[in-house]
This record gives C-alpha cells, structure tokens and sequence, in this order.
C-alpha cells in the first residue's frame, strides 16, 4: 500500500530518511514545473526545487496540514522563492511585463503564422511565452489552476488569499492571455479554456 504525504512526512521528522526520498520522487517533477512555468529559467526552477525540498527536509513542521494538502504547501514556498529569484535577476533578464494600466510594456512578438499553422512545439512555445509576459499576480493563478491542475480554493491556499480574488485573477488571467494569443495567431476563446491550457504545460 502506498504511504500517503502525511505518513512519509511524519517519517521524515522521525529522521527517515527513505520517506524524504519518496516525498521527493513524488513532488519534485511538479514543484519544478511549476517553477519553470512561472520563471522561464531552467536554472531559476532547478535551485527553487532544490530550495522547496531542502526546507521540507530541515524543517518538516513548517507545513501546516489544516491549511491544505502538502503539494499546495509546497506550491506556496516555490512561488515566494521564484519571486525572490525573479527580483533578484530582473535587472539581467527582464520580464516582458503588462503595465497596471493594463498596456503591454514590451511588444510580444513571435515569428510565424495562425495557431492552425504552427506545430505543437511551437503552439506550446507560443503559450508559454504568453503566460511569462502575464504580471505575477495573473502568472501565478493560471500556472496554478491551469497547468497545475488545482482548484481555486487550493490555489487560495497556496497564494494566502480569497477565493474570490483567485477567481478574479484567473478570469482577467485569461483574457490577458487571449489578447497576448490574439494578436500573434488566430485564437479564439474556445481554444483557451483550461482543459486546452494543459495540453501546452
């Protein structure tokens, strides 16, 4: 039978150190995709996993069951590390952002055709460059209910805000993505519901 988070977890504080390596055989793949998706850098997803399980492993406690499931947890201590990552190297390799105004800061530009056209290597490059130039607070929500598969009220865990705000945010998400997806290809708003999201992750 095959322990669950909490058994490996209370494994783990034991000093187990078996239970650690299966929590991160388990965890790993996704705290790592969720950090590329939110940063763009191989490198920056690399060290904020390497981060995310280096904590889990020194201080297990941390992570507050009644909260939410142990991947939320994680989500959570990834997304402050990228952020951190993020501020730390913009000056090097700046974001394409969208202004508060809602204006793009710089021109999203990618070579080539209609979505129809392109092969899936580069629809799912086109996607994924949209979803970096989308500001944090947008980035996060849709990398997390669309790509990471949680619902709303996980990803408000994950995040520490309301419910209502998730569901505000991955709505103007979204339509930011679409506008971005508009204007490079033909993309209409079917083709961008979240089912079709995770198909690009």
């Amino acid at each position: 039978m095959t322990p669950s988070d909490a058994e490996l977890l209370r494994l783990t504080m034991a000093g187990e150190e078996h239970a650690f390596a299966a929590l991160y055989e388990r965890h790993q793949s996704s705290v790592y995709r969720f950090a590329l998706l939110m940063s763009g850098s191989a490198n920056i997803a690399e060290e904020v996993t390497q981060e995310v399980f280096l904590l889990l492993m020194r201080e297990p406690q941390r992570y507050e069951p009644g909260r939410g499931l142990l991947p939320t947890y994680l989500y959570g201590v990834a997304r402050n590390y990228v952020l951190r990552s993020l501020k730390r190297e913009r000056p090097y390799v700046p974001l394409l952002e969208e202004s508060e105004d809602g204006s793009p800061g710089i021109p999203f530009m990618v070579e080539g055709g209609p979505l129809d056209d392109c092969t899936r290597n580069e629809v799912i490059k086109l996607v994924r460059q949209a979803v970096l130039t989308l500001p944090e607070r947008y980035r996060e929500v849709v990398v997390l209910c669309d790509f990471q598969e949680l619902s709303c009220v996980e990803t408000a865990a994950a995040l520490d805000c309301p419910v209502g705000t998730i569901n505000s945010r991955l709505h103007r998400g979204h339509a930011l993505l679409l506008k971005k997806l508009r204007s490079v290809a033909k993309v209409d708003a079917k083709s961008l519901d979240s089912q079709a999201l995770r198909c690009f992750a």
